[in-house]
């Protein structure tokens, strides 16, 4: 069976220039670049934690394993969430400079919740009350000023930018 070869409509060839009616590419938000690029890092040191998960794990390194696995895990969801409200960006009332803060403010609780609960499963402290214990109690406060609060004030000023402007 033979076939008759068609020429191929300019529009199909690759080569030929895209046609003028295509939609400009969206400007992409410096700040969701800007989340969007630490997000892919996170990810990438969580997935690098899951090594040091199984280290802990197995005995290799004397860190407790399930605090090895929340802080891998803390990264995975924290690159997701980077993610999500990078997202929104453009459905928030905030400018460039307002979005950039919001960016910082999420980006720097993430980190410091992969870093500080990687830290804490080394050291064997929860960290998620002050105990009188000197080393669990410095977690805790690292915590408390890294995570907790950042946290909470991006994520308050997150559901405010949703709020239609006066």
């Amino acid at each position: 069976m033979t076939t008759a070869l068609r020429p191929v409509p300019p529009s199909a060839d690759p080569s030929s220039p895209p046609a003028s009616s295509a939609a400009p590419a969206p400007a992409v938000l410096p700040a969701a670049r800007l989340m969007a690029h630490s997000a892919a890092w996170l990810l990438l040191l969580g997935l690098l934690t899951g090594g040091y998960v199984a280290a802990a794990m197995t005995g290799k390194v004397p860190a407790d394993g399930h605090m090895a696995l929340a802080s891998h895990l803390n990264a995975l969801m924290g690159a997701f969430l980077i993610l999500g409200v990078a997202w929104t960006l453009p459905m928030l009332r905030y400018g460039p400079k307002g979005q950039n803060r919001l960016a910082w403010a999420f980006i720097v609780a993430n980190f410091a919740n992969w870093g500080v609960t990687a830290v804490k499963a080394w050291l064997r402290v929860s960290g998620v009350d002050a105990t009188g214990e000197p080393v669990n109690d410095a977690v805790f406060g690292v915590l408390t000023l890294t995570v907790v609060l950042p946290s909470l004030g991006a994520a308050a000023a997150w559901v405010y930018g949703f709020r239609r402007s006066e």
